[in-house]
């Protein structure tokens, strides 16, 4: 071990431990050839006592001209190389306008590096096979270089391995022996740092509750007691039992079935292969036969049993290597831990105790990436301990990851770590969501397996969002995955929104929301599979005809999902894109209402609408809202009377393929209101008449012509609620199961019905009562002009 205290003509003692040598040739340990100045820091400048390393930031050499140091090295095989910088002004030299590059042997570590605040410690491992160690340090044009301390450390052999399993994308690492390293991330998991005084090798740990991307479906876990060391061939070399001791531990609520992942983020330079060392201790008691994934970015590197790989050994540490190569086109690299099976059966479970990623050298033998745009003067991946005295290196790209990077900082009291200061091109996204739905989170390589890569034989309809594809996960559970497209009508908003609004909700006739992935630019969720599909493809594409009573059901589930949007929470939500190819179908054709990207929160108590731009779909566009832009719940009202004719009419609301005076539903419906003599067969879809020529069968769909009609009103005042809408169909259905008129309950007027709708959920469930005869309304005031001219 060869430690020196640069530019200090004394020996000096760290952490009282640790013997730094002085910088000087008469050590026998070291020797130079340079032009040289001893520099001495103002005790103002240097990091706070309260930092392990503080005392090596007192002094400095500085290096005018290209210089060496050169080391003896008994014992050939890896060490580790640690440098010390930390940027001070002494007379004339202003360390932080230092630019310089160093090399060991023939790797070079740093170029055009350049500090200008806090401490940094740099640590890389080279396997050295010769007798002696030449670290040169070349200033850039017009600068000067320097140094506060280095540290060479030898490695036994069994840390690091010499071949380790290539996860995709390939790489060209596996044979790691043969590699320099550059440590970028050593973590703690558990919401803890270790410091190098609790590290048989001196590795200081960094606590993961920066690097997290939401904590709030994590539990910090920490039983140091429970470490066993004796149970396996390890020893505290591999890592301190501190590390082990502690985890970070998947909380998922009460919901077994939630997806959920814990995920933390790096920047990384692009273009290399990296080595990912996962830490791993059960100090939880986790349940017999858990399994749980391992990921880096989208790749699965194991699905982990961690009491077979530590022969069920309560406290027995384990540890797992892989190799991946980051993408060329981003910085961004993931490390996620979640759960294998969604199944109801079962607790997702998942645990990770420590991570260590460290940089290969590439094919030019260098550890540094060369920037496209030549700005190569900032701050490289690395570990940067000490005390932050200045602002971040850097400057910060605009993209909303290094906005989120930017809050992560703000939040480092004493240590720092030196993550690189640009920004990749492509946005991660996770930070767009609120903490809550980061549970929900899949891995792309978990839906490119269970799409078969996106395949086109499994896509099952397309939108304006992009196609949607038939999958099935892993524990075998069918799923719709919806998958956004860079021509997409929707954006990043409409796909949050999703998102965050099937997250709130858990209704037996909403669809449900099973995972998202904002991956690598894409947008894709994911939802529980509807084997029967749409309503829109059953009533249009040549399916076999629904009777009578299943399109009631299917109107009165939409209709209990739609009315639960607007009375089952504190505020309403609108969904604002109601149609019949939003009402999907499961294999029992109980209805669910999907698709919320476009959905919205209802009005303040004390306001009647919300002002918004007008979105939705044309033919069920809500005409009051077209015009005053002004959105209430009725617009949900307004579009669902729309459908409850297009389930009665059996055509979609506008078909150009029909003659003029039927293409557009509504005014056919108009036409043959103001018709008087025609009968109601007329307009009924025709499939429906070999099964429905009784007369109480006529009255129920007489029943859902009314209500369908009240919805329609021009002025959203005089159209009932969701939840009167779902009372008159549930009565139309009672007229079509008993058979006659005369079972009505009571002679509720239409004011006594339409003041239930007042009351929440809980009051609305199966209000009974009769209802007025609407035939005397006048059509003059039911239906509203669906779009002028002009805005057409």
């Amino acid at each position: 071990m060869i430690l020196i205290d640069c530019g200090s003509t004394n020996d000096t003692l760290v952490a009282g431990r640790r013997l730094f040598l002085a910088d000087n040739d008469n050590n026998n340990n070291v020797s130079t050839s340079s032009e040289f100045i001893l520099a001495k820091a103002n005790f103002t400048t240097i990091p706070s006592s309260s930092s392990f390393d503080s005392q090596l930031y007192h002094t400095a050499r500085i290096l005018t001209t290209l210089s060496q140091y050169t080391f003896p090295i008994k014992t050939h095989g890896r060490h580790w190389i640690r440098l010390y910088f930390f940027p001070f002004t002494f007379q004339t030299y202003n360390l932080s306008t230092a630019k310089f590059s160093v090399s060991a042997q023939t790797t070079t570590l740093l170029k055009d590096f350049q500090i200008q605040s806090g401490s940094s410690l740099r640590e890389y491992s080279l396997n050295i096979t010769i007798d002696h160690l030449v670290l040169t340090f070349t200033p850039s044009s017009n600068s000067f270089a320097f140094i506060n301390a280095i540290e060479i450390l030898s490695i036994p052999d069994k840390v690091i391995a010499k071949n380790v399993s290539i996860v995709r994308p390939q790489g060209n690492g596996g044979d790691v022996w043969t590699k320099a390293l550059e440590t970028v991330a050593r973590v703690n998991m558990g919401n803890q740092s270790v410091s190098p005084l609790n590290d048989t090798l001196w590795r200081l740990w960094l606590s993961d509750d920066r690097y997290l991307i939401h904590n709030n479906l994590v539990h910090f876990v920490s039983n140091v007691s429970a470490v066993n060391f004796k149970e396996t061939n390890m020893s505290q070399d591999i890592a301190p039992s501190k590390v082990y001791g502690t985890a970070t531990r998947l909380s998922t609520g009460s919901d077994p079935r939630t997806n959920a992942n814990v995920t933390w983020h790096f920047d990384l330079d692009p273009g290399f292969d990296y080595l990912v060392r996962f830490h791993f201790c059960d100090i939880v008691n986790l349940p017999a036969n858990s399994l749980f994934n391992v990921y880096v970015n989208s790749w699965l590197v194991s699905t982990l049993d961690l009491h077979k790989e530590t022969s069920n050994k309560f406290g027995a540490p384990f540890y797992m290597d892989a190799i991946t190569r980051a993408s060329s086109g981003s910085r961004s690299f993931n490390v996620t831990v979640g759960t294998y099976s969604i199944s109801e059966a079962s607790s997702p479970e998942a645990i990770l105790n420590g991570l260590e990623i460290m940089k290969l050298s590439n094919s030019k033998n260098s550890l540094v990436f060369d920037s496209d745009s030549g700005k190569s003067t900032k701050t490289k991946v690395g570990i940067i301990v000490g005390i932050v005295t200045g602002s971040v290196v850097g400057f910060m790209a605009i993209m909303v990851m290094a906005l989120f990077l930017l809050c992560r900082r703000r939040r480092r009291n004493s240590i720092d770590v030196g993550m690189s200061k640009e920004a990749g091109n492509t946005y991660d996204g996770t930070a767009i969501f609120s903490s809550s739905k980061i549970g929900y989170w899949f891995p792309l390589a978990v839906i490119q397996e269970a799409t078969n890569n996106f395949s086109e034989d499994l896509v099952i309809g397309s939108g304006g969002f992009g196609k949607v594809y038939k999958g099935v996960l892993k524990d075998e559970t069918k799923v719709a995955v919806k998958r956004g497209t860079s021509q997409s009508q929707q954006g990043l908003a409409e796909f949050r929104t999703e998102i965050e609004m099937l997250s709130q909700f858990r209704h037996r006739h909403l669809v449900s929301l099973i995972g998202y992935c904002n991956e690598q630019n894409e947008r894709i969720i994911i939802y529980e599979y509807m084997e029967k599909g749409s309503l829109k493809n059953h009533l249009f594409s040549g399916s076999p005809c629904l009777s009578w009573k299943q399109r009631l059901e299917i109107c009165i589930g939409a209709a209990r999902g739609l009315h639960y949007l607007h009375t089952g929470s504190a505020k309403s939500i609108i969904h604002r894109d109601v149609k019949s190819a939003n009402i999907l179908l499961d294999d029992n054709l109980v209805a669910k209402v999907a698709d919320f990207g476009l959905s919205k929160t209802g009005p303040e108590i004390d306001k009647t609408h919300v002002s918004t731009a007008v979105k939705g779909s044309f033919g069920y566009l809500d005409p009051e809202y077209l015009i005053m832009q002004q959105l209430t719940e009725k617009s949900d009202v307004y579009s669902f009377g729309v459908v409850m004719f297009e389930v009665l009419c059996g055509r979609p609301v506008i078909d150009p393929s029909l003659p003029r005076e039927k293409v557009n539903l509504l005014e056919w419906i108009m036409k043959w209101q103001q018709e008087r003599n025609t009968l109601i067969e007329e307009i009924v879809d025709p499939c429906l008449l070999a099964v429905s020529g009784n007369q109480t069968k006529l009255e129920s769909v007489q029943k859902l012509v009314e209500i369908a009609k009240k919805c329609l009103s021009e002025n959203g005042i005089n159209r009932p609620t969701m939840g009167d809408v779902l009372w008159h169909l549930e009565y139309a259905l009672q007229l079509e199961a008993i058979g006659e008129r005369s079972n009505h309950v009571g002679d509720e007027s239409p004011s006594q019905v339409y003041h239930h709708s007042n009351t929440r959920l809980s009051s609305m469930e199966r209000s009974m009562g009769s209802i007025a005869d609407l035939s005397g309304v006048s059509m003059s005031k039911v239906f509203a002009q669906m779009v002028k001219e002009d805005m057409q």
